[in-house]
């Protein structure tokens, strides 16, 4: 079940209803509620994944408790990495065991050592990455003193597996999510009003712009013919608008149904192809799963306080399990590298912004130079985005020669390349819209605040026609495979 499902309708219906009405002065039943709701939610696609996560509460849940409790501080540690290789081991096999098996035969190929890989051939469980991520990052909490353990089952499963963020996030913070579903909640109207308008705002990215710009990414790099440069540079401005609006849409969806609920979830986007630079569009894209890998992966690791080669060393460290955490597949380590490569000049270099925003003190020359920027990132990241997006190393040999040729220049020609000047305008109108509500956590939030209640009206029911008439072929959303 997803959330541009016909089958969510009715089965959220039934648990808003259930919830605020028959519960609503119930905190225990109401969390019961959530518990049931998210397993059957996740045992839409496969009920068998439903054995896989409720192992995985069982184990953090009694382990954080063991942990606690323990008076050495070795079998403390002890039971830390117990829960670490339990649960890196259940990620490891499920998503990473045929990669590395077929990866190693591979390698001592060169050594001429034939060795016939051994596959599992497991099916992937849908959202395993974000779900083993709540509850390593419960345990650490835990291990660190820095939370006691949930006492109450119930409370610790339904954060674990809270349906709208239970397949493809945000990953929540046990200190964030724990407290809001411990203590009663109070059907708050305008709270519930703006998540209505948070997942409207997710749905519209989804439909109209995720999908419309992945239909035109998949005829152009999907073609088995060379195209030209221009044609695999339109490629990934294309498919950059639809993984952004994609997973940018899924959050803001998964949060306006927390809202719903009653729930505020951390934000996950804010705005990160207005970023100026890379450093700062990583701060901004996917925050949930940046700042885990800085708590505790890159600080833990030592940061960037044991030198400059530690701090290179650590970055590229954390990219490349960033890139892994994505996909089993080389072409997300050399996205990983893409980045790594280009992220380490700005790191030391950030202070020479500083330095030229405070020399050019016009504002009018401020902003054209911010214009810029913002323009040289959004490409750079587009073209990182072919590693993200295309498979086969062969294929992202032949893009990028084509890129950096003569070709680059000519006129971009593909199937249906007519209709993608519809789609040019949907982005332009979608652009303006994220642009002039930036100020907001998401871009509806503030942007139509004080207009009148026809205009506001007026947009919401426009941006419905737009679903309607424009939206795009279905498309599974891009992080359901991770």
């Amino acid at each position: 079940m997803s959330f541009v499902s016909f089958a969510f309708i009715p089965f959220f219906l039934v648990v808003f209803i259930t919830y605020w009405f028959a519960f609503k002065k119930n905190l225990r039943n109401q969390n019961l509620l959530l518990f049931a709701a998210s397993y059957f939610f996740y045992g839409f696609w496969d009920w068998r994944f439903t054995f896989l996560l409720l192992f995985s509460t069982l184990l953090d849940y009694f382990l954080s408790h063991l942990i606690h409790n323990s008076r050495s501080d070795s079998q403390r540690k002890n039971l830390f990495i117990l829960s670490l290789i339990v649960n890196l081991g259940l990620l490891g096999v499920f998503k990473y065991f045929d990669f590395f098996s077929a990866s190693f035969a591979h390698f001592l190929g060169y050594f001429d050592v034939k060795v016939d890989p051994i596959f599992l051939n497991l099916l992937l469980p849908v959202g395993i990455s974000f779900y083993t991520f709540h509850g390593i990052s419960y345990i650490f909490d835990v291990y660190t003193r820095k939370i006691s353990p949930e006492q109450d089952f119930v409370v610790y499963a339904v954060f674990v597996s809270f349906f709208p963020l239970l397949v493809a996030g945000p990953i929540e913070r046990a200190t964030h999510l724990l407290p809001q579903i411990q203590k009663p909640r109070k059907f708050d109207y305008l709270m519930a009003k703006e998540g209505v308008r948070q997942f409207l705002w997710g749905l519209f990215k989804k439909l109209v712009i995720a999908n419309n710009c992945g239909f035109f990414a998949d005829i152009i790099f999907n073609d088995t013919q060379n195209l030209s440069g221009s044609t695999y540079f339109l490629g990934a401005i294309f498919f950059s608008f639809q993984i952004y609006a994609d997973f940018s849409g899924y959050s803001e969806m998964a949060a306006g149904t927390a809202k719903l609920l009653g729930f505020n979830l951390i934000r996950n986007f804010a705005y990160p192809y207005f970023a100026k630079s890379l450093v700062e569009f990583w701060r901004s894209w996917h925050i949930s799963l940046s700042s885990w890998f800085r708590d505790y992966l890159y600080i833990p690791l030592g940061g960037g306080n044991l030198g400059s080669l530690r701090r290179i060393f650590n970055v590229f460290f954390v990219m490349c399990v960033s890139g892994l955490w994505h996909g089993a597949s080389w072409n997300f380590v050399l996205w990983s590298l893409a980045n790594w490569l280009f992220l380490i000049p700005k790191l030391f270099t950030g202070r020479l912004d500083e330095s030229i925003n405070k020399w050019l003190k016009n504002d009018l020359l401020l902003g054209v130079f911010d214009f810029f920027r913002i323009i040289k990132t959004f490409l750079l990241v587009s073209l990182i985005w072919i590693f993200f997006r295309v498979t086969s190393i062969t294929k992202i040999k032949l893009i990028f020669t084509q890129i950096f040729s003569l070709s680059f220049f000519t006129t971009p020609a593909f199937a249906h390349i007519e209709n993608s000047y519809v789609v040019g305008v949907l982005v332009l109108f979608f652009l303006v819209i994220e642009w002039y509500g930036k100020d907001g956590d998401f871009a509806l939030q503030k942007l139509l605040k004080r207009r009148l209640k026809v205009v506001r009206w007026s947009f919401y029911y426009f941006l419905i026609l737009l679903m309607v008439y424009e939206s795009g072929n279905e498309q599974t959303f891009i992080y359901f495979q991770f």
